[in-house]
């Protein structure tokens, strides 16, 4: 095979792809296992409420670890 600039030899191959990824670890399981969840989870409040309230919830929740606060809400005694 001739190149344009006259050059011969196989085809060049994209070597990302020949590339083999390490195996998962203990860690990498989990966090997967939990991106899987936040999946499943986005796609549900989605069909139930919409991607802007989807996407609120999920924004507010990442500000929330962020800035250290608790989700629940102690009780207010009457």
């Amino acid at each position: 095979m001739t190149d344009a600039a006259g050059a011969t030899g196989a085809p060049k191959t994209n070597r990302s792809m020949e590339t083999r990824m390490p195996a998962f670890t203990p860690e990498d399981d989990s966090k997967d296992r939990f991106f899987h969840e936040l999946a499943a989870l986005s796609d549900r409040m989605i069909a139930a409420h919409g991607k802007d309230f989807s996407m609120g919830a999920l924004i507010l929740a990442a500000r929330f670890i962020a800035e250290g606060k608790p989700f629940t809400r102690e009780p207010v005694d009457h």
